[in-house]
């Protein structure tokens, strides 16, 4: 029979590069005459940047801490035991790193016996046992301290998660099985599913108490002091931690199904983990802890050995690693300082650019319109924004008051313009409106200043042909709402020089957006893979298939919204535009759908209405429609669809739009919100078979974003 130590000592050996967690333990008498204490500290040697994980040998080390204790407690040494972390950190969970180098279903199990065997001598220590989540606790972090018999937190946490549904796991290390039997299963559900599928909620500490998981909620600056004041007390009998009973009945039944619905609504059945972590959370409603962390070790070694996980797993490393280190971006050396930004236009997006610009980069923002109504609305609509976070606590007074005074508003370029490092236009989307603009912010800019275009589909290059200085023009294509989605397509004209994209790379570093690099090409991604993908379930519904047929077909992907409700939040307008600017480029793969022509000359803003709260096909946008009597199935619908994205993505990579793949998945996840689960895009069409059948290779190496061989 293998020990801990053995299973801890064979996995370690898998992963040499593990970053190690040390378990210090330190003695300290506790206030109050209490008596003697044990504290573990959670310490990877690094700084808050280099968050504390449990790899193997972290879990080894935790493990011999605990004998030292363990021994202490049975010698009546200590009355009690304690972990917290380093400054900033808890423990942020299990590393990835050796998630991913794990090829067979027994090294994965052993991850999950050895995370149990370990947290549950905690349990079962002879003394009392307190976790201080002190810092970041996600995960696995987050487990350790449900095995503990009580628990404080500091209000200084910013984040405290289960995020592995997210990822494409389950809590495997108790959190299915003790958050609901502690908490009970409607708080359980939200922390585990319904927070994971909301792009990875976060719960800050006061939340923490709120919903049970702490005992008690302490300030930051002498949170572990108070929370060892607190321990005493709780060791003396003179504060008695009460908790409630929890509703083992119909409650708990309806508390799954709810998480069911939430997991249907979001990934359609598409991705495994959401529904094997209910299942565990509706088994624990017998209390068997034992049956619990089983059934958590089954489902963490099939889901490691999926290739949902693994896709997880390289979109969470897209999004953390190359998000950060642009591939293709010039030395940021070259950057310039932006001191001041101009914006031409003042509608909705111009409004929304001018906010992001000045809340990022705090600097003075200008807007520009054609007359003074419109330029004081976009400045009016800033002002108001302001207002709002001012209104939530998210800045104070003075901050508001500066950055109102930082944004003005004047119709004459020439004023606004004249000194200014970065002019960005947010014009009607066409080539001549766009043209002329750039000449006059030409005739009236600084020679270094960078003229950046909005656009989201016309060429960079054209637009910026007949200006004496094309090199400063670069494409800076932000998505909607600005404010939330990161991505950020930078575009490098045929005659942009490398000072002018170096400076665009460093303004998107400030405004905390996800750069990518791209091609002058129609669309450039995110456009020309999603307007390939709607205008395909587009020809299926024009040449006869039911609008609900090909609606339900994509279904199994899981995306955040099914064509036709994108194409409403777009605009059917927008979507046509992009259509037809696609359809000049490529005509033999680009169609321009006559019933969307119809839709949009109707005015109507989508095919739905939602008078039953449901999306329902709108009758007046019915008897537009003019169809075919070719009637497809679902999975013909789906198969069209996959293969005209497959093949669109292949033709992009030929034609060297973006360096790789990664960066058309990176684009897809940022910029679109696909699924971690589907990695993107291009690990889903390897995996079933598409990139292969369409264009007879896979785009990605074995191994990246699937289980290696």
């Amino acid at each position: 029979m293998s020990t801990t130590a053995d299973l801890l000592k064979d996995a370690a050996a898998l992963f040499p590069d593990e970053v190690v967690t040390q378990a210090h333990v330190r003695h300290l008498d506790l206030p109050f005459g209490a008596g003697r204490f044990a504290l573990v500290t959670l310490d990877n040697g690094f700084d808050h940047t280099k968050p504390t994980t449990f790899g193997p040998a972290s879990l080894a080390n935790l493990n011999t801490a605990i004998d030292q204790i363990e021994a202490e407690a049975a010698a009546g040494e200590i009355v009690g035991a304690g972990i917290t972390g380093k400054p900033f950190v808890f423990a942020v969970g299990a590393d990835l790193k050796g998630v991913e180098l794990l090829t067979n279903h027994e090294d994965a199990l052993a991850i999950g016996k050895g995370g149990h065997e370990v947290f549950k001598r905690l349990a079962g220590l002879a003394v009392p046992t307190f976790a201080y989540y002190n810092g970041a606790a996600m995960g696995g972090g987050v487990e350790v301290g449900l095995h503990c018999a009580y628990r404080t937190v500091s209000r200084a946490v910013p984040a405290f998660s289960l995020p592995e549904v997210f990822l494409g796991l389950v809590p495997g290390w108790g959190g299915c099985t003790l958050l609901p039997n502690l908490i009970g299963a409607d708080k359980a559900v939200s922390v585990i599913i319904e927070n994971s599928l909301n792009q990875n909620k976060q719960l800050k500490g006061e939340q923490v108490f709120d919903l049970g998981i702490a005992d008690a909620v302490f300030d930051g600056a002498d949170f572990l002091e108070q929370s060892l004041l607190w321990t005493a007390q709780v060791l003396r009998g003179d504060i008695e931690v009460e908790r409630p009973v929890i509703d083992r009945g119909e409650a708990w039944d309806q508390a799954v199904a709810k998480g069911r619905f939430l997991a249907d609504g979001k990934v359609h059945g598409a991705a495994p983990a959401a529904y094997r972590a209910l299942d565990i959370i509706a088994a624990a409603k017998n209390g068997d802890l034992q049956q619990g962390y089983d059934a958590e070790d089954a489902a963490l070694a099939d889901l490691i050995m999926s290739g949902e996980l693994r896709a997880g797993i390289y979109a969470f490393n897209l999004v953390q690693k190359r998000g950060k280190r642009p591939a293709g971006a010039p030395d940021k050396n070259l950057a310039r300082p932006v001191t001041k930004v101009g914006v031409v236009g003042a509608g909705l997006m111009a409004s929304q650019l001018a906010l992001l610009f000045l809340r990022r980069l705090e600097v003075p923002v200008v807007l520009t319109d054609i007359d003074q109504a419109r330029v004081d609305k976009g400045v009016g609509y800033v002002h108001g924004e302001i207002d709002k976070l001012l209104g939530k606590g998210r800045i104070n007074q003075d901050k508001a008051n500066r950055l109102k005074a930082l944004v003005t508003g004047v119709l004459d370029k020439a004023e606004g313009f004249a000194d200014a490092d970065f002019v960005i236009e947010a014009v009607f989307e066409e080539i001549g409106v766009k043209q002329q603009v750039f000449a006059e912010v030409e005739a009236v800019a600084p020679a270094h200043a960078i003229l950046a275009t909005n656009t989201s589909s016309l060429s960079v290059t054209e637009m910026a042909s007949k200006l004496k200085n094309p090199e400063r023009v670069v494409g800076f294509h932000f998505f909607n709402p600005v404010a939330v989605l990161p991505l950020l397509e930078i575009v490098r004209g045929e005659r942009t020089d490398d000072a002018s994209l170096a400076t665009a790379f460093a303004v998107a570093k400030k405004l905390k957006k996800t750069a990518v690099l791209v091609k002058d090409a129609p669309a450039f991604v995110v456009n020309r893979v999603l307007t390939r993908f709607m205008g395909e379930v587009q020809n299926v519904i024009d040449e006869g298939t039911p609008v609900e047929v090909a609606e339900k077909a994509v279904e199994p992907l899981g995306l955040p919204m099914s064509p036709l409700v994108l194409l409403e939040l777009v605009g059917p307008a927008i979507g046509l535009h992009v259509s037809q600017t696609l359809n000049r480029a490529f005509p033999d793969r680009f169609t321009v759908s006559p019933n969307l022509k119809a839709v949009v000359e109707a005015g109507k803003r989508g095919f739905y209405v939602y008078d039953s709260g449901k999306p329902e096909l709108d009758p007046e946008v019915a008897a537009l429609l003019k169809q075919g009597d070719t009637v497809l199935t679902e999975e013909q619908v789906r198969a069209r669809v996959l293969d005209a994205v497959a093949q669109e993505i292949g033709l992009m990579l030929d034609e060297g739009v973006v360096a790789e793949a990664q960066d058309i998945d990176l684009c897809l996840i940022t910029g679109a919100g696909w699924p971690f689960h589907l990695g993107g895009v291009t690990p889903y069409l390897d995996r079933e078979g598409v990139s292969e059948r369409v264009n007879g290779k896979l785009f990605l190496s074995p191994g990246v974003a699937s289980v290696p061989v």
